[in-house]
């Protein structure tokens, strides 16, 4: 029987992707393992390996193809034994009567998206207690506009309710959601604000001459950091704490470990940057204040066991944020490692989603472009940025004496609702301790 490869989902937030490269062409023959096509996400290329064997009988999606639905049918293998030019591939985005097997990606390790049989465990129930099988996309925007799921015929794989589905059903004025049952009555919550949408693309552009400009589509990274971060400054009450820290005592200690650094195959094992020691300094500064180490929610705070801290990589047409686990219990020489294999990674896009997305906090360096300080934005679900600027020659007074000393302005910001002033202020107070002493973290 043929076996139907799906749009597999390449994180648990994924819902759509884009279909850059198939690399196998109908009529090879495919073994479990091979890589069949590189699929990429807003942030990441990911290569998908298949998990079937037989021959590739047909393309449904063809490569280049942009927001491709999770669990959509991409392509037909043939079984061992059938006629791979007798199997008839379904419609781009619609169901097959094969067996649907979906390729995994090499990472993360997730599982295959689930048969028709098994709606997602997800799925909220409806007024007549019925499960409806849709994608969250799906769901989202019939719970926005009021629609009962199961009033609505799907166009997907096994017959899952895709977001065209719902559109339809938008657009025609059926599938209204029946009346909730009545329940004890509850203080009503309030509506959330709408996110701020600005002047229309029109108006924007009725600014300009005609010709002065040149029109440049945002892609998938772009639009993903422009909503996040619209979102992050509408709904985070940020608040900022400024210091400075002193560096002497830092850079003569880095470069003496730099001295030290053994021969690997002819070269350091490791070269340490001064954002290495920012990151062990923050990892550490958390494990001194844990109350800091938090991420709010509704109903509870989570409050953290480790320090992840992420590090923000500018890569073509955006950035990026890998995540150094733990920091606080690697050494000085794996984090430097670690950080230089990521970010390596990430400029070339082939970072694994578990590796960029979490964390409980973030470091944004700018000191390498002369900036002295500035205010980053929080991104949830941390409650807590770092940015830190150059390190310059500043006259100090010691002693009651002006002095020349080496100072970094750093400032954090924080999610008032999770991080108050002082518990920042506290937080920053311990990272300064440990850049101004900077054999703490050799201990």
């Amino acid at each position: 029987m043929p076996t139907n490869i799906l749009m597999p989902a390449l994180s648990p937030t994924m819902e759509k992707g884009n279909l850059a490269k198939w690399l196998k062409k109908e009529g090879d023959t495919i073994k479990s393992g091979d890589i069949i096509a590189e699929i990429e996400t807003d942030k990441a290329t990911m290569e998908v390996e298949a998990v079937d064997e037989g021959v590739l009988a047909k393309i449904v999606v063809p490569e280049g193809t942009a927001d491709v639905a999770v669990n959509e049918i991409i392509g037909v293998i043939a079984g061992e034994g059938e006629d791979a030019k007798s199997v008839s591939a379904p419609a781009a985005g619609g169901a097959a009567p094969a067996k649907a097997e979906a390729p995994k990606a090499e990472a993360p390790k997730a599982e295959a998206p689930a048969p028709a049989a098994a709606a997602p465990a997800a799925a909220p129930a409806s007024a007549g207690g019925s499960r409806a099988f849709a994608s969250p996309l799906a769901r989202r925007i019939a719970k926005d506009a009021g629609l009962d799921l199961n009033a609505i015929k799907g166009s997907g794989p096994h017959g899952r309710i895709v977001e065209k589905d719902v559109e339809a059903a938008r657009k025609g004025g059926g599938a209204k959601a029946a009346p909730a049952a009545a329940a004890a009555p509850s203080a009503p919550k309030p509506a959330a604000a709408p996110l701020a949408s600005g002047p229309s693309d029109e108006q924007v552009k009725k600014l300009f001459e005609p010709g002065s400009y040149e029109e440049i589509p945002h892609d998938g990274m772009r639009k993903t950091i422009a909503r996040r971060l619209t979102e992050a400054k509408q709904t985070i009450p940020h608040f900022y704490v400024t210091l400075d820290c002193e560096l002497d005592a830092l850079l003569k200690l880095r470069a003496e470990l730099n001295a030290a650094a053994p021969e690997k195959d002819g070269k350091p094992a490791y070269k340490l940057s001064v954002n290495d020691m920012v990151i062990k300094a923050l990892a550490l500064a958390l494990k001194a204040v844990p109350d800091a180490n938090v991420s709010w929610t509704d109903g509870a705070m989570l409050k953290h066991k480790h320090a992840d801290v992420g590090v923000a990589v500018s890569i073509p047409g955006g950035l990026i944020t890998p995540i150094i686990r733990d920091a606080c219990h690697k050494t000085l020489s794996q984090i430097s490692n670690e950080m230089k294999d990521m970010a390596a990674r990430a400029k070339a896009r082939k970072l694994r989603p578990e590796e960029y997305q979490g964390g409980t906090t973030a470091v944004s360096n700018l000191g390498m472009f002369g900036v002295k300080d500035f205010a980053a934005v929080v991104n949830p679900p941390h409650a807590t940025i770092l940015a830190v600027g150059a390190g310059e020659q500043r006259v100090v007074v010691k002693g009651g004496q002006p002095a020349v000393a080496t100072v970094m302005s750093v400032t954090l910001s924080t999610d008032h609702r999770a991080v108050d002033g002082a518990l920042g202020a506290e937080l920053l107070q311990a990272f300064k301790g440990y850049i101004e002493k900077p054999m703490a973290m050799l201990v």
